[in-house]
C-alpha cells in the first residue's frame, strides 16, 4: 500500500500523542484498551509507527524506558497509536513494565513510518532523514532516522548498529544476501515534556 504524502497537522498530531497516553493510562489502569474513533481522515489511514518511551534520569537526562513498533501499515493510524503505546509501555524485553506512577513522567514520541524503499549504494543513506531496515534471511533490525543522529553515528556505524539488533555481524551490511531499506519518519512528542 501506498503512503499518502500528506504531512500530519499540529492538531493530528496532539490527537495521536493524546490517544497514545490514553490507551496506556487506561491499560495500567485496567488491562483494557480504549476504542474509538478518529474523524480526521488522516488518522483513520492504516500507517506503520513507533512508540518510543523516554524518562528523565539523574540530572534530566532522557533515557529510553520502551520502544516497540510495526513496520507494517496494517491497522488505522489512531488505532495503532493507541496498540504500540501499550506495547512500548507493557511488552518491551529490555525494560519491566511502565507503572501508573511513572506515566506523568514519562515523554511519548511517535514516528509514524513513510513507505521504506530498497537501495543498493549505502552512499545514498541521508542521517537524521532516513531510517533503516536490515533484513537478511529470518533476520530483521530496524533503527529509526533520530537514532544516528541521537548518538552521533556516521552511516557505517549506523549500518552496523542495524545489523546488531537484526541479530547478524557488524559487516553484515556489507553481504549482497543483506536487503537494506530506507525510509523517513514524521517523528513528534510530548510539546513541554514532563519532568
Amino acid at each position: 500500500m501506498a503512503y499518502s504524502s500528506n504531512v500530519l497537522s499540529d492538531d493530528d498530531r496532539k490527537e495521536l500523542l493524546r490517544i497514545a497516553r490514553v490507551a496506556i493510562r487506561e491499560h495500567l489502569r485496567g488491562g483494557r484498551i480504549v476504542p474509538g474513533a478518529a474523524d480526521v481522515a488522516a488518522l483513520r489511514e492504516p500507517r506503520a509507527l513507533f512508540v518510543s518511551l523516554h524518562a528523565f534520569g539523574d540530572g534530566g537526562v532522557r533515557e529510553l524506558r520502551g520502544c516497540i513498533g510495526t513496520i507494517l501499515a496494517m491497522l488505522p493510524l489512531y488505532r495503532a497509536a493507541a496498540e504500540v503505546a501499550i506495547g512500548a509501555a507493557t511488552r518491551d524485553p529490555r525494560f519491566p513494565p511502565l507503572t501508573l506512577e511513572e506515566l506523568p513522567l514519562t515523554e511519548i514520541e511517535i514516528s509514524v513510518l513513510g513507505e521504506p524503499r530498497a537501495i543498493r549504494d549505502v552512499a545514498q543513506i541521508e542521517l537524521g532523514t532516513h531510517g533503516l531496515h536490515v533484513t537478511r534471511f529470518d533476520a530483521r533490525g530496524l533503527l529509526l532516522p533520530q537514532v544516528a543522529v541521537e548518538n552521533e553515528w556516521d552511516r557505517e556505524t549506523f549500518l552496523a548498529h542495524a545489523c546488531v539488533k537484526a541479530g547478524l555481524p557488524e559487516s553484515a551490511w556489507r553481504d549482497a544476501e543483506t536487503i537494506i531499506q530506507v525510509f523517513t519518519a514524521e517523528v513528534f512528542r510530548d510539546e513541554s515534556p514532563p519532568r
